[in-house]
Parts: C-alpha cells; structure tokens; sequence
C-alpha cells in the first residue's frame, strides 16, 4: 500500500511537471488556468471537479479540516447541518456620529466591502469604511466599541481617502515585504469610472493612485488567495444567455468574472482578461412578491483554515417603495475558483422591517471575518431604509458571531454514529478536534488505508470526549499522540454519540495550532496562520459576547 502511494505521489509531480500544479491539499489543477469557457445560466454550475474525483490521499497539515462538503468523508452516518450567524443585538457597532458623516441629514457610515481587520502589530481592530463622499477610519479594542480618531488628512475628521466614491476594498497585507504597500485599496469612483489602486505604509496616509483601471462596473473588490498566491479581482459584469428553464427570464443580469494577479497594480492591465466565473441560479430562489430572478449582486472572498469561503451577496429584486432586499449566503472553495454553494438559506439576512438597522441591502465587509477566541466575527453594512421611498436611508455597520468552524457540523442527536474519513497524511503528531459532545461522548480510532485500528487506537484504547470545545485534543490509553504515524497514509474514524463535530486538525504540538489561514486575523494571533493555538484563546473570551 506504500509503494501504491508513492506511485500517487509520483503521478501527481508528472501532472505538475507538465504544467499542472499540486495544491496544499493534494488537489492537482490543470496547466490551463483558470478554468475557461464557463456558462452561467439558470442551472447550478457543475459540481466541483475536487469533489467528483478527490485526491487519493489528503494532505491535511494546512488548517482545521472542515465538514462543509463530502471532500475529507469516506462514509458516515453522521448527518450534516449549516449554521447561520447570530447578530448582536446591540447593533450596529458603528454608525454615523460626525459631520461629516451626513448627507441632509441622513447618516452614512458602513463598510462597502472596504476592509475589517485585526492589526497584530498595533493590536487594534482597524476598520475603513463608506461615508459621505470618503473613505473613514476606525479602531477598535475588542471589535465591538469603536472609536474615530481626529486624523490629519482632513484635519479634525477620520477621514482617510477624500473623494466620492463607491464599493471599494482595502486588504492588510500581512506578507508583504515593502512597509509602504503593508495597506492596500482599490477604490471605485462610480458606476464605469475606472478603478484606482492605492498603497500605505499605516492605513491613513495613502497619497496618489499608484495604478487604474479601464472603466469598469461599480461593486466591483479584490481579495488575497493565499492558496494560490493570487490577488483575486471579483469584477461584476452582466451576461445573456439563451432560456434554460421555461420560468426564468433569458436576462442573468448581475454575476461577476473572475482575474488573478501576482501583482495589484499589474492586473489592471490585464482587466480585459477577466473570465466568466459565477452568477445567482435557480437554487437562489426567487421572491415570489417581487417576481425577480435572483442576481449575483457582489462576491468577496477570504482564506479561513484549509480552505477559501465566499461571501455571496444575492439581489432578491427591486421593489417600487424601498431599497432593494440583498441577503448574503456562503460559498465554499478548495481550488479557488470553482464554488460548491450546499446551503442557499441567508446566512447574513436582512429583516425586512423598514427602520431596523438591517432592513434592506446586507452587504459583506472586506477581509470575511476575524477569529477572535472561540467566535467568528463577521461585520456587515446595514440599511435602514424609509417608508415608501426607494432609498438606503441610514447606513451602519453591525456585527454578527459564529462559533469557531461553525459553518457545518456533523452531527449524532438522540442517537450514535461514525464518521470515517478518506486516507489522509500529516506531520504534525497531536490530534485536535471542535466538538460539542457535552450530552454524550467522542472518540477516536486511527485506522489504516484497509480500515483496521493502528494498534493502541482503537475505539476502546480511546479516551472518551466530553466537552463543547473549540480546540480539545484527543488521547488513548497508552498514547498521548500520533507518533509513528506521522508521514504515512492513514484515516480517522470518528465515534459520536450524541453531539456535534465541526473539524479536526493534526497540530505540530499541545497549543492545537492549526497552521490554517486566519481569515482577517484576531487577538493573540502574530499573522495570517493559526501559529498560537491555545495561546490565543488566553486573550479572548470562550463566549458569545452577550
């Protein structure tokens, strides 16, 4: 069984040595890439090919290992739920409190994707958001109170880039070498004006665009995928296709293309080159009081662990009396470019209410999320809209939490059931797991590429899991890790009796540390990787923040 992997391994270095690339996770794309010549229609793009026809064996030392698709699962009986996001009630966070920040006296201050990160350096939550013609800055210590510092680019005001404008993106750039470029922006000045990027050196002080764009659509962003070492550019676009479903109108109107680039300021002379990528479909269903096919309104996307996580901002239609309904739903990606989207249900939702805070038009922040302890924070721009008028009415930014990897969970309610993954192969030697076993029990079994228990990990060798626990490590009778197993193919064999698993990771030491991409990063957290484990959770709290 050895030499059969070896002779994988091999096989995957021919494919990459004639132009096609081994991912992080043993996922081999091809020579051509991007993938060309996608159709979007009414109909879901196809299954992502990584998940027809996986790796033999998985590589698993980047990141928590997530449960969102079938790609880590050999067979289960296990039964799989999404979660949604729980706002905080006291939202919005942020809002409009100065000035400058009014336009006839409504209120406009809310991340237009714009950018939310965690500043290890400064230990600041650091926010830029969409105001009254500008750009604004924000800092915060627990990303829950903010402040607006008195800045001196507009004296006396936070403001940061002057200048009307629309949906824009600003990246902390962890990675990169030139202190100058540490902060990078891509601003819109409108609806097909061209797009300028912008660097800094401290967030504040920007200068003059280092680089445009030919004019392009409005909402249009970029994001980092560090997977493939790209900038991503999400461009919306507008397409036509013939009628596939006799219901549904030829018109797919708002979907987005798809550019990557080594370098920012290099890929914008490259727009023209922009591929088609992904649009809404008949999954997103439709408002049945508006009538509308569902649009993609906007797409950012963010590396959180093992793998990539869009933000699917879904167009529900226009009414005649208020500003438009757009909800954000999830996407899930472990090439990069192709999108498996399994839960259609909001997962950041508008109320619908005129006057809350969120009413109408949800809309996702740059950067995706920020892990902070054993909670995801997630920010958003609310509206609040006006009764009868077609009108965004007040703008703010609220806050909503998810627990650490809760996107999915397998799960074992009023009963027992077993999770066996596909031969995966690691360095690391601890064994860590998210679970919610409180009500039952957890254990584990190594097992090896035949299915038969690793001598000492068996079932009965395991020490039963009793927690809900973000990171708790796993141990036997007579072995407290995963030596000697290290560097072979093998699998694990998941035991659950009553409860939950969200991921499992193997950590190179008892802090957990997952070596996984923390998304916009978090307190405790030195970078963009989970190098702190344990460590981290010491500066946060281990609940809900209400």
């Amino acid at each position: 069984m050895r030499k059969l992997y070896l002779t994988i391994v091999a096989l995957g270095c021919c494919l990459a040595q004639s132009g096609g690339k081994i991912l992080y996770n043993g996922i081999v794309i091809p020579a051509e890439w991007p993938p060309k010549n996608l159709v979007i229609s009414a109909e879901p793009l196809p299954t992502p090919p990584y998940l027809i026809k996986g790796p033999a064996v998985i590589p698993i030392d980047v990141g928590r290992q997530l449960f969102v698709d079938h790609f880590l699962i050999d067979e289960t009986d296990l039964r799989r739920t999404f979660h949604d996001a729980e706002y905080y009630p006291l939202n919005p966070v942020l809002q409009a409190d100065q000035p400058h920040e009014f336009v006839e006296g409504v209120g406009k201050a809310m991340p237009f994707s714009d950018g939310i990160f965690y500043d290890p350096a400064d230990q600041l939550f650091k926010a830029w958001y969409y105001s009254a013609n500008s750009t604004n800055y924000a800092t915060s210590p627990d990303g829950v109170k903010w402040t607006k510092p008195n800045l001196d680019v507009r004296p006396g005001t936070n403001v940061v880039i002057p200048g009307a404008r629309d949906s824009s993106s600003i990246w902390l750039d962890l990675d990169e070498r030139d202190a100058a470029k540490r902060y990078k922006a891509l601003i819109s000045r409108g609806h097909m004006k061209p797009m300028e990027v912008f660097y800094s050196r401290d967030g504040i002080h920007w200068g003059a665009p280092v680089g445009k764009s030919i004019p392009w659509s409005d909402r249009t962003t970029f994001f980092r995928n560090p997977f493939l070492s790209k900038w991503i550019m999400s461009l919306r676009d507008h397409d036509w296709v013939p009628r596939q479903v006799p219901d549904m109108p030829d018109h797919i109107g708002r979907m987005r293309k798809y550019l990557e680039a080594d370098d920012l300021v290099e890929g914008l002379q490259h727009w023209k080159e922009s591929i088609t990528w992904v649009g809404a479909d008949r999954l997103d269903g439709r408002r049945i009081d508006l009538n509308s096919r569902p649009q993609l309104y906007q797409l950012d996307g963010f590396p959180y662990e093992s793998m990539m996580i869009g933000l699917f901002a879904i167009w529900r239609g226009q009414p005649t009396d208020r500003d438009k309904p757009n909800n954000i739903s999830l996407g899930y990606s472990r090439d990069g470019f192709h999108w498996d989207r399994p839960q259609r249900r909001p997962f950041l939702a508008n109320s619908g209410q005129v006057g809350d805070w969120n009413a109408m038009n949800v809309q996702p922040a740059g950067g995706g999320c920020l892990v902070v302890g054993d909670r995801l924070y997630f920010y958003v721009s609310g509206r609040a809209g006006h009764p009868k008028i077609r009108t965004s009415g007040e703008t703010t930014m609220g806050l909503a939490t998810l627990r650490r990897d809760g996107f999915a969970s397998m799960d074992a309610m009023g009963r027992s059931g077993t999770l066996t993954t596909k031969p995966v192969q690691f360095s690391g030697t601890r064994l860590f797991v998210n679970v919610d076993s409180l009500a039952g029990d957890l254990r584990v079994e190594v097992l090896d590429q035949q299915g038969r228990p690793l001598p000492g990990y068996g079932k009965a060798d395991s020490l039963p899991i009793r927690v809900d626990n973000t990171l708790q490590m796993v141990t036997w009778k007579s072995h407290a890790d995963l030596t000697g197993s290290a560097g072979k193919p093998i699998r694990f064999r998941f035991h659950l009796r009553e409860g939950s698993l969200y991921s499992f990771w193997v950590s190179a030491d008892e802090s957990g540390a997952s070596n996984g991409y923390v998304a916009a990063g978090g307190p405790g957290i030195p970078g963009n990787r989970d190098t702190a484990g344990s460590k981290a959770y010491a500066t946060c709290c281990r609940a809900p923040i209400w």
